[in-house]
This record gives structure tokens, sequence and C-alpha cells, in this order.
């Protein structure tokens, strides 16, 4: 495999791809950030099941969509090349408060609401509508 400069917009690239190729799950390779991203999205009800598979050195991760939503609009904002942080008060709602965006944050990962409840900023890894 070759050296990936953005795992976390490979992985979101990868759910994109396996959602218009209308499949039901999506393996990733696995990395702890990966792993809380993809559940933060489960407990937020955008997708359905996280699992982790294989031995240690090749373990991946499973993710199941769910059938009641629609398909996921992935979009990756920080990238390795231009990073983009937000402080609390900066953050606006994606799409009026029906999407979530995912920051990086001293407290871990978390999503817009909860980062402005905490009173928390961060990078902003990726939306999601």
């Amino acid at each position: 495999m070759p050296y990936l400069t953005d795992p976390i917009g490979d992985m979101v690239t990868r759910m994109r791809n396996a959602q218009k190729a209308r499949r039901t799950t999506c393996m990733i390779p696995w990395s702890r950030i990966k792993l809380q991203l993809c559940e933060l999205l489960k407990r937020e009800g955008w997708i359905a099941d996280v699992s982790v598979s294989g031995e240690v050195p090749k373990q991946e991760i499973e993710v199941t969509f769910s059938k009641e939503k629609p398909s996921l609009t992935l979009k990756r904002v920080s990238t390795p090349g231009q990073r983009a942080y937000s402080g609390s008060k900066a953050l606006r709602p994606v799409m009026q408060g029906f999407g979530i965006a995912v920051l990086t944050t001293s407290q871990g990962l978390l999503t817009d609401k909860e980062a402005r409840k905490k009173n928390v900023g961060g990078e902003i890894l990726c939306t999601i509508s």
C-alpha cells in the first residue's frame, strides 16, 4: 500500500465511493483517530454500525451504513496543505443545524454543537450533511 499523506481524506473518500456504489459496508484501514471518527458518526446516528476486524498489524474498520439515512455528503475541510482552525465563537452550524462538523480539540473529537457547548475550538476535520 502506498504512503498516504491524508489518511482521513482517504477514509472520507472510501465512504463516499462505497455509498455511490450502493454498498452497505465499507472497509477502512485502522487508526485510532479514524475509529474515533466512525464511533462519533455512529453516536450521532449518521452510520449504523462500526466494528474492527483483522489481526494487529493489518486491522480494518468495517463501517455499515444506515438504511434509513440517505447517502452522506462527506467533505474534507482541513487538508495537510491547508489546515482549517476555528474558535468556538466562529463555529457556524452546518446546513443550518441539519449537518455536523467534526473538530479535533484538546478534549478529543467533538461535533460543532458539542464544541460550542464546551466553549472549545480546534481543527475542523470534515463536514457531514
